[in-house]
């Protein structure tokens, strides 16, 4: 079953939007057009096309190696999230989790990591998350923290993966923030991960400006509470406001060039602070600059 694509008022194609604006000489026209606005920022927040996947998801992901109880798993889905990372801790309660939703497999993103430098070491890797899952594929291989381009032999392994459709896409994590500009060109490159929290801001200069917006890849971020120093790390001021899970998921996701924010919790409790974000919407200025000023005593050094 394929995936859906985008649909619905937030989505409108293109010509539709421009056809509108050449209606602005009436008022009713121009109101209507400050409605549709409106509805794409609302929308937006929530749902995202994950680049040139062309898939619609949920714009929080849920990884299995934090501990997130079956229950949750199946919660998010409820809940429309759609991107489920089956990473290097695979954890059996993610895993039940998951085998329950065989039923609706076609309605969600499953994401199988593997860190081998080894070409011969992926593809049976891959094979061991499918059997213990009992899925026939997984939809993106993500490539683990490659600070250089992966080389030919390794993705001559995704693609024999993907020749045998236990691979649809292929998708990279990386600290090198600069390689993904340099590897997004490259359509065999789908999906990339990236940190981006509000103490490692640097995306917003090095990635998220860099990439065309004609067939962009898609882009997932990471540690969006700065591996928990975000909740409560000693530099932060005293008189300044600890941020909350829900507060670092909303800076993330304020950011409209993130298609996905991920989330790893330990139990069903973390993931409801997960979902408060996606409840609150974006963030209003003056919360963005005092997430900035939090992240900014935390990073404890001048900002290149």
């Amino acid at each position: 079953m394929a995936l859906p694509t985008r649909a619905g008022p937030a989505c409108a194609p293109a010509s539709n939007i421009n056809r509108r604006r050449r209606l602005a000489g009436s008022h009713i026209a121009k109101a209507g057009r400050r409605a549709l606005t409106v509805t794409i920022k609302r929308m937006s927040f929530d749902r995202a096309t994950l680049g040139r996947t062309g898939i619609e998801v949920c714009r929080l992901g849920l990884a299995s190696s934090y501990g997130a109880p079956a229950s949750a798993v199946e919660q998010a889905f409820d809940h429309g999230v759609n991107y489920f990372y089956w990473g290097s801790f695979r954890r059996n309660p993610f895993g039940d989790g998951l085998r329950a939703l065989a039923p609706r497999r076609g309605r969600f993103l499953l994401v199988t990591q593997s860190y081998s430098r080894v070409a011969s070491l992926i593809g049976p890797s891959v094979e061991r998350a499918l059997r213990a899952l009992r899925f026939d594929y997984t939809d993106a291989l993500l490539l683990g923290l490659w600070n250089g381009a992966p080389p030919p032999r390794i993705l001559d392994a995704c693609r024999k993966l993907r020749e045998r459709s236990l691979v649809r896409y292929l998708a990279v994590s990386t600290h090198n923030r600069p390689l993904i500009a340099r590897l997004a060109p490259d359509p065999q490159f789908d999906i990339f991960h990236v940190r981006y929290n509000a103490v490692h801001r640097g995306a917003e200069r090095e990635v998220f400006p860099q990439l065309s917006p004609r067939n962009p890849p898609g882009l997932v971020s990471f540690t969006a509470t700065s591996w928990r120093q975000l909740l409560g790390h000693k530099r932060i001021p005293r008189g300044e406001k600890i941020p909350t899970a829900a507060d670092c998921y909303r800076f993330v996701l304020t950011q409209p060039a993130v298609n996905i924010c991920m989330t790893g919790p330990a139990d069903a409790a973390q993931f409801q602070q997960a979902l408060e974000a996606l409840r609150r919407g974006p963030m209003a200025e003056d919360e963005l600059a005092w997430m900035r000023r939090v992240g900014d005593a935390i990073y404890g050094k001048p900002r290149k």
